[in-house]
């Protein structure tokens, strides 16, 4: 399956745990040897009572993840086309905590992602910050021995983000990986690279942690329009566009979650004989 082009091998795990170690999601995910894809999501029952099932997630190099919303679409229209969802609104368990999503009539899918987190522990995002400035819009952090201006959030998964006046120009391929491994984030982190275009719309790449470039990163969508807001750029309703397609963002601001709505679409079945 695929959200705007960010692809996925969805596994149905609902009867037995996904028999797959990190060697074997590695070879999985190659795209020469294997299937391909950004992560592989496992479907399985839930351990939380009030989510209708629980999802997994996998990296292409075998790292777990904690939120993927381009996935979690995915697995919602899985769920449907299996009989196990209908259309309306109901909870799944993500690797982070329950998420209400609805399926929507037209097929595409809108998800609570959740409030965006900025205090640098819940990120986590090491600073130095006083008592009276515990959470930023902008943070100066050390990367490869040069200071990078970056805004940072957690949408369930670490977020930076960089501010571009063109983002076909980018340095996505060497500043995305330089600040994904960077010591401020011990846990590394997903890197937008955002275009402000109006209050309404925004241009933004994405290089996905353990993963690399991908077409788009929804929880990297979600992640940029909570920090631009916050920087007073945005309005509530805000159209991201990624190399792989339109998400639409509506945030309302600070105590209140983050929605996101977009399409999920499937590509092919089969088995895989390890």
């Amino acid at each position: 399956m695929h959200g705007l082009g960010n692809d996925f091998v969805v596994v149905d795990c609902r009867e037995r745990p996904l028999a797959l170690d990190a060697a074997a999601i590695r070879l999985l995910g190659d795209r020469h040897f294997g299937v391909g894809f950004d992560q592989l999501l496992t479907i399985e029952p839930a351990r939380d009572r009030s989510c209708a099932f629980a999802y997994g997630i996998w990296n292409t190099d075998g790292t777990p993840a904690g939120q993927c919303g381009n996935g979690l679409r995915c697995v919602v229209r899985w769920l449907a086309r299996a009989g196990a969802l209908g259309v309306g609104q109901v909870r799944l368990e993500s690797p982070s905590g329950p998420v209400a999503v609805k399926l929507l009539a037209d097929g595409e899918v809108r998800a609570d992602m959740g409030e965006p987190r900025f205090a640098p522990a819940d990120i986590p995002l090491v600073v130095e910050a006083s008592a009276h400035e515990i959470e930023r819009v902008r943070y100066t952090i050390d990367v490869v021995g040069r200071d990078v201006e970056i805004g940072a959030v957690s949408m369930g998964n670490p977020h930076a983000l960089v501010e571009v006046d063109d983002i076909d120009a980018a340095p996505v391929a060497v500043l995305g990986p330089q600040i994904e491994h960077a010591a401020a984030f011990p846990q590394r982190c997903n890197v937008g690279f955002a275009q402000l275009l109006s209050r309404g719309a925004i241009r933004l790449r994405v290089w996905e942690r353990g993963v690399g470039e991908t077409l788009a990163c929804g929880s990297g969508a979600c992640a940029a329009v909570a920090v631009l807001r916050r920087r007073a750029k945005l309005d509530a309703d805000v159209r991201v566009a990624l190399p792989g397609g339109e998400l639409a963002i509506h945030w309302d601001g600070p105590g209140h979650p983050l929605w996101m709505t977009g399409p999920a679409t499937f590509v092919f079945e089969g088995v895989w004989d390890a």
